[in-house]
């Protein structure tokens, strides 16, 4: 072990601590972060770590993966339950991009692979800095910090238990520089979330770069992700920054990342991992810091089993998961929201915030919300611009219908109940003639699906796999109003 341990003092130089067990290893180390202004403790062990992280309180760790007594990866854990104020950066062997995943989802905010690109090295450290806490008279070595909840809380309001728990598990991923992949389902707010992550984090200052995956034109994708060179092809008649480029320092939000077709994944995976790209016609591929967060709608793990998203990309980007709960599931945050959003309305239009009738949230309070707060925006926006002057009502709102089904014959139903006539005898259903039987089963997945799409016919054509021209024609001969 090098340098004498130093407790922190006020003014004084912030300092890291250097854990590897290799001697020229911890001399580069110890060299770069002194040109950026840090002290250095050093240990070769993980007894001589523990000992260390004992007596003093340091503004980043960076640790080797192998160490003589023990792995790393121990090393992480036991800094982010114990030490969580100390940000603590993985030194993995290159090309390793499993252990470099281990030692995210154990809790390192960051990784830099072998042999160390002091570029890259020294952009983590900065990241690590703007993490760090600094350090008061009174504070202990275990004092632990994170984002301030009242900024969690102001964006992601609602006071149910899942609404509670997204945020504390935010204050932890905001920390963080490991890449997440925010599931929910359309009009949850998935890019609220990824706002939220990149504006408690490190990156806080630099660049929010959204982009829509599926709106990007496949021929145009690699040009749009990774920029081109002039000349390159056809139409580049200039060179242009890609998207990686344009967050860097920053955070690239890809939304709607199921929609990437195979060839393009395979590209961003190779981005990601090894933290660089080249543009469309270039030679050299050119660095890039940025944080991936990553969203959808879709169930990314089925598209995984079913052979349409690689399982290499989806293991690098589901490093940490949140699932953005829909609406029906917490129902007790509508007063809030309701508040939020016509308050937010009113101020927009410089009128007054209208009056919520009992009737009209009694009447949100039942509805089912397929789209979510998204949803919920666009009901109260359109009942804001109907509401006369003694406030929203209950018919200001428009909700769509629940109607219920025609009723069935109870032999019908029950042949139709799972819509697999290979399970089904025909002489036991409410006719005998084959082509009867179809029609009942035909009647039920049609009614069915209405039902699922609140009776807009082009999504339950849609859901059925069939034309909407063909649902009307079914419509029609089967006397389906």
């Amino acid at each position: 072990m090098s340098a004498l341990a130093r407790s922190p003092a006020a003014h004084a130089p912030a300092c890291a601590l250097v854990v590897d067990d290799e001697r020229d290893i911890r001399e580069l180390l110890v060299l770069t972060l002194g040109r950026m202004g840090l002290k250095c403790d050093t240990a070769s062990s993980l007894q001589d770590a523990r000992a260390l992280l004992k007596r003093n309180q340091y503004a980043l760790c960076l640790t080797d993966m192998r160490l003589a007594d023990g792995s790393g990866i121990e090393l992480v854990q036991e800094i982010s339950q114990l030490y969580a104020q100390t940000p603590v950066a993985m030194i993995t062997a290159f090309g390793n991009q499993e252990a470099a995943v281990e030692a995210l989802k154990a809790g390192a905010f960051d990784f830099v692979s072998k042999p160390v690109d002091l570029a890259v090295l020294r952009g983590l450290v900065q990241h690590a800095l703007k993490l760090a806490p600094p350090h008061r008279p009174g504070d202990g070595p275990g004092r632990a910090t994170g984002p301030a909840p009242n900024a969690v809380a102001a964006r992601l309001l609602g006071q149910s238990s899942v609404m509670a728990d997204l945020r504390a598990t935010l204050g932890k991923v905001a920390r963080s520089q490991a890449p997440v992949y925010i599931a929910g389902e359309s009009g949850v707010g998935k890019e609220l979330v990824a706002r939220t992550i990149h504006d408690e984090g490190a990156r806080a200052g630099g660049p929010f770069v959204p982009v829509n995956c599926g709106a990007i034109p496949a021929e145009l994708m690699e040009s749009e992700f990774f920029g081109h060179k002039k000349g390159s092809f056809t139409g580049a008649h200039a060179d242009k920054t890609g998207l990686f480029q344009a967050a860097e320092g920053g955070t690239l939000f890809l939304d709607e990342i199921a929609e990437l077709p195979m060839s393009m994944q395979v590209k961003l995976l190779r981005a990601i991992q090894e933290k660089s790209v080249r543009p469309v016609g270039a030679n050299a591929e050119v660095p890039v810091d940025v944080r991936i967060l990553s969203a959808t709608h879709k169930n990314l793990a089925a598209l995984v089993e079913e052979g349409k998203f690689r399982h290499d990309l989806y293991y690098r980007i589901n490093v940490i998961e949140l699932r953005v709960p829909p609406l029906r599931d917490r129902r007790e945050d509508l007063p809030v929201l309701v508040d939020a959003i016509l308050s937010r309305l009113a101020s927009a239009q410089g009128r007054l915030r209208p009056v919520l009738h009992a009737d009209a949230m009694e009447a949100l309070a039942h509805y089912t919300f397929p789209g979510n707060v998204r949803e919920l925006e666009n009901i109260l926006e359109r009942a804001f611009a109907l509401a006369d002057d003694d406030g929203i009502r209950a018919s200001d709102l428009r909700l769509p219908e629940n109607r219920p089904a025609p009723p069935l014959p109870a032999q019908a139903t029950a042949a139709a109940a799972s819509l697999d006539p290979t399970l089904v005898d025909p002489r036991e259903s409410a006719t005998s003639a084959l082509p009867s039987f179809i029609e009942e089963i035909e009647r039920k997945a049609i009614e069915q699906a209405l039902q699922d799409n609140r009776y807009n016919k082009t999504k339950a054509a849609a859901q059925l796999g069939i034309t909407f021209r063909a649902l009307r024609y079914k419509l029609k001969k089967l006397g389906i109003d």
